[in-house]
């Protein structure tokens, strides 16, 4: 129920904020509007006032502003100054380009609200290195301080994490400078694609293999049903052995499991004041092309390191503005270069998202607290207002397209031609739409 109502919630301000863009420049220029609608399909709830339908509609994936037009229908002589169509192009530009400006101008308050209240940020230490990515064959040890990414400065994880999907839309490995636990300053180079397909994608999503947090080698929870609890181990048992051999971090445990599918392990645990010996047999699973052992435990956080390595950010409210002013930016320019990337196929399709996977992380952030709420809302409003500014017809950028042409060319683009990119424009739309729910069906029940 919360991650419905997050989403909703979400939609709700997101689209409304957009076509508010759109009504408030069309009002300024003299634009006569018919109807204000969030959602699509016959209207739940109607509100009349100064001449506009305010209403309310079932379909929440988006909204829009009807205007008087007379391509869409007979305008009496009285009201063809208050005509979109009858417009001046440079207004019908700004009328056009208030929606997804209205969605950039969102993300810099919502950004500023989180700022100007202080930002919890983490030191770019690395805590856990994943077996068998990228990260693992780069070297990365952990303690290492991460000091840049392709020579890009960094001081907390959320840089780190920008500069790596930055870097991976590049085909080159990523040079990153780390100092060591021992004080000593060193390369790491990540090279996702001696590994395929599927650790280029994963890069592009941010997944690297490196994560900031350190987990003891204490099971933390259990699957219902999973190996590890039919075996008989429990939430707060300590690893202590594997087959003989002494057990210090969870991520050998997690090694050792992985490349054992269907083979009994014999596990020393310590349980309480006792020692235990568990056998457990991992169940064969398939991922990514090879089968693997899965037993169905978590680890257990090591919470003193959680504890030193959060710190928190203060900002005045000039500088939380600007802060929130250049985040903003940076967020809309990397959209920017990845969509092309897309476009060109130089980045995977399997990173577009669809509103299922925005439905669920609405839900996370949600239960996470206002403050990860309010950053989802803005990152989702930097998506929107980008995607909109696109030159793809059917789209705000594909209008201003043809408007554009029509301030070059002196004369408006013919009706024949625009009617022509609506269809090529709606065509990759819908195309795109379906890779992304594909993609949700993927990343939500397993595909």
């Amino acid at each position: 129920m919360l991650t419905l109502l997050a989403f909703l919630v979400a939609i709700g301000v997101l689209v409304t904020f957009h076509e508010l863009g759109h009504y408030w420049v069309a009002r300024w220029c003299g634009v006569k509007v018919l109807r204000f609608s969030i959602g699509f399909g016959k209207p739940l709830w109607t509100y009349w006032r100064k001449g506009t339908e305010w209403v309310i509609c079932p379909i929440p994936l988006g909204g829009y502003v009807r205007m008087l037009d007379e391509r869409e229908g007979p305008v009496t002589e009285e009201l063809r100054p208050q005509a979109f169509n009858n417009q001046h192009v440079l207004k019908r530009i700004a009328i056009v380009a208030a929606g997804p400006l209205a969605n950039l101008l969102l993300a810099v308050l919502l950004y500023w609200v989180v700022m100007g209240q202080g930002v919890t940020q983490v030191k770019p230490l690395v805590g856990t290195v994943v077996a068998q990515t990228p990260a693992a064959a780069a070297g990365f040890a952990p303690g290492d301080r991460i000091l840049s990414v392709a020579g890009q400065p960094v001081a907390n994880w959320q840089q780190i994490r920008l500069a790596l999907v930055e870097a991976a839309m590049s085909p080159d490995a990523t040079v990153v400078q780390v100092e060591t636990a021992a004080g000593a300053k060193a390369d790491r180079r990540i090279d996702p694609a001696r590994f395929g397909d599927k650790a280029v994608t994963a890069m592009q999503q941010g997944n690297t293999g490196l994560t900031p947090g350190r987990f003891l080698p204490v099971i933390g929870a259990l699957e219902e049903g999973g190996a590890a609890q039919s075996a008989g181990l429990k939430p707060g048992d300590k690893l202590l052995a594997l087959n003989g051999q002494a057990l210090n971090s969870w991520e050998g445990w997690v090694a050792q499991v992985r490349n054992s599918p269907g083979r009994d392990l014999d596990v020393k645990v310590q349980r309480g004041g006792e020692t235990l010996n568990i056998k457990v047999r991992p169940q064969a699973h398939q991922q990514d092309g090879e089968v693997v052992g899965r037993i169905g435990a978590a680890p257990q956080p090591d919470a003193g390191w959680g504890r030193q390595l959060l710190y928190t950010e203060h900002y005045s409210a000039a500088q939380a503005g600007l802060a929130a002013l250049a985040k903003t930016w940076d967020t809309s320019w990397m959209s920017v270069k990845f969509m092309g990337r897309m476009l060109m196929g130089q980045a995977s399709l399997d990173n577009l998202s669809g509103p299922l996977t925005i439905a669920n992380v609405a839900g996370q952030t949600a239960r996470e607290g206002l403050t990860p709420y309010l950053e989802f809302l803005a990152l989702i409003s930097i998506s929107i207002g980008v995607l909109n500014l696109l030159p793809i017809p059917v789209l705000d950028g594909g209008h201003l397209m043809y408007y554009v042409a029509e301030l070059i060319r002196g004369r408006p683009v013919s009706e024949r031609a625009q009617l022509f990119g609506q269809k090529i424009g709606f065509i990759l739309l819908a195309s795109l739409m379906a890779f992304a729910l594909l993609n949700d069906f993927s990343r939500l029940f397993g595909g």
